[in-house]
């Protein structure tokens, strides 16, 4: 089964990033398993960055990574990233009610990975303490992707390649971070 991610941002699903990919591009009709290693970047906001970079689809019985399958790049920088940031806005909308259970989804996913942890070569994206990782600043609460061992602890995936247009993503949901910590620390 994939592992379902559960992320700080809107906390999508694999689910929901399927039906994107399928209703926005065109796709291998036999790519029937979701992707797997999407993750989350950043801050529960618009500026969240959906990195799907290193994700893997099973197309033919095979993974291939996802940005090769799809091969429009422009796309997956612009309709699906934005598609994924206004989530949450979108359901509200749709819906003319909060997002809640989509949350509530959400957090349930998050206690199933931590209890159970992730499958070897996967990941989940979770808001934990920033080590540094990335760039990100220690002690910053930031939605990484990270592995969750049997003894429940989680460990931010490192040595991932990013090219300047993750980092200028990664760093802009940063920035909106520290501003939100900024304006917090004067009230």
């Amino acid at each position: 089964a994939c592992q379902s991610v559960s992320v700080t941002g809107e906390f999508q699903t694999f689910q929901h990033y399927f039906k994107q990919i399928n209703l926005s591009v065109s796709v291998p009709a036999d790519m029937t398993k979701p992707a797997i290693r999407v993750c989350i970047t950043g801050n529960h906001s618009g500026t969240q960055f959906p990195d799907a970079r290193h994700a893997t689809v099973m197309v033919g019985g095979e993974g291939k990574p996802l940005t090769e399958v799809l091969s429009d790049d422009a796309w997956v920088k612009s309709e699906f990233i934005e598609t994924i940031q206004q989530r949450g806005a979108a359901v509200i909308k749709a819906r003319g009610l909060s997002s809640a259970m989509s949350a509530a989804k959400a957090i349930g996913d998050h206690i199933h990975d931590w209890w159970f942890g992730t499958e070897e070569g996967q990941w989940t994206s979770m808001g934990v303490v920033s080590d540094g990782s990335y760039n990100i600043p220690e002690g910053v609460i930031y939605s990484f992707p990270v592995t969750i061992g049997s003894d429940r602890s989680w460990k931010i995936v490192q040595g991932l390649a990013q090219d300047d247009f993750a980092t200028e993503k990664m760093k802009a949901t940063y920035n909106e971070l520290l501003e939100e910590a900024t304006a917090a620390a004067s009230l």
